[in-house]
């Protein structure tokens, strides 16, 4: 079996890493060159991914920024073949599968949005490793829905990476969950830790300061294109948090011991009704 990466970041060369590991046979391109040619060095990477092997591929992994994801596949769409499954490792769906879809459609493969939820605040090959993805949820959004062997074909293409759980759905409720449970926390630690105190935080920081600032080190360009993206459903997040904190700024500044009792107890329910 053969297994083409687009990219190789952390997302893609953790791909890269697990499927060789599992004995297929690996070919990636990578906008880098030097990058690409390292991957080789370790035997990480058994070729280039070209438009003259692109075609082995049984499966090929688009592990780029949403856009560029796009722009790829119009370009090798002609090379696939069309018994190959492309999935693609972006963070948002409708943009993706709006233009993929159609593509797959015209040249005969078969292209299933996918999201792998794993990931650490570093980014390169360098921090790659094949059991990134190990016990981690995956996320598929298909073309169709009354499919099953579609599904089936897509988790045995996966297997390598060792996903611990599959959810199925559609790219826009994908993007609206997507929008609250990373993008929203994202701009939240990012925020965060512009408060000038933050240069002082040594020897007053534990568990809670290291929890919410950890997604602020991300990368810039990659979250930027994500949040414009989804836009509408990450501004819709924002809203409701800082109404949210308006609730509880008012009831601190006017002392009111009452209301803030109940917001913060409303908080504590709330996180127990969601998680259990």
């Amino acid at each position: 079996m053969t297994a083409g990466i687009v990219g190789l970041g952390l997302i893609g060369g953790s791909m890269a890493k697990a499927y060789h590991a599992a004995q297929w046979r690996v070919l990636a391109w990578n906008r880098s060159e030097s990058v690409l040619g390292f991957a080789e060095m370790t035997g990480d990477v058994d070729g280039a991914l070209t438009e003259d092997t692109i075609g082995e591929c049984d499966l090929l992994l688009l592990a780029v920024y949403p856009l560029a994801c796009i722009d790829y596949l119009r370009k090798m769409a002609p090379h696939i073949a069309k018994s190959a499954m492309v999935i693609d490792c972006g963070g948002t769906k409708r943009v993706v599968c709006n233009a993929c879809f159609p593509l797959a459609e015209q040249y005969g493969f078969t292209f299933v949005g996918g999201h792998p939820m794993a990931g650490t605040h570093n980014s390169g090959f360098k921090y790659a490793r094949a059991n990134l993805f190990q016990g981690a949820p995956m996320v598929l959004v298909p073309p169709r829905f009354d499919d099953i062997a579609l599904l089936q074909r897509a988790k045995d293409l996966l297997e390598p990476a060792c996903f611990g759980s599959f959810s199925v759905t559609t790219a826009e409720k994908h993007d609206e969950m997507i929008a609250f449970t990373s993008q929203l926390a994202h701009v939240v630690s990012n925020a965060y830790i512009k408060s000038p105190t933050a240069g002082s935080h040594k020897g007053f920081s534990a568990g809670s300061y290291k929890d919410l600032t950890r997604v602020a080190w991300l990368n810039p360009q990659m979250w930027a294109e994500l949040f414009l993206e989804n836009r509408d459903n990450l501004t819709n997040e924002l809203d409701i948090l800082i109404e949210n904190l308006r609730q509880y700024r008012d009831a601190m500044l006017q002392e009111d011991r009452g209301t803030l009792v109940r917001l913060l107890d409303e908080g504590r329910q709330r996180k127990q009704e969601v998680d259990g």
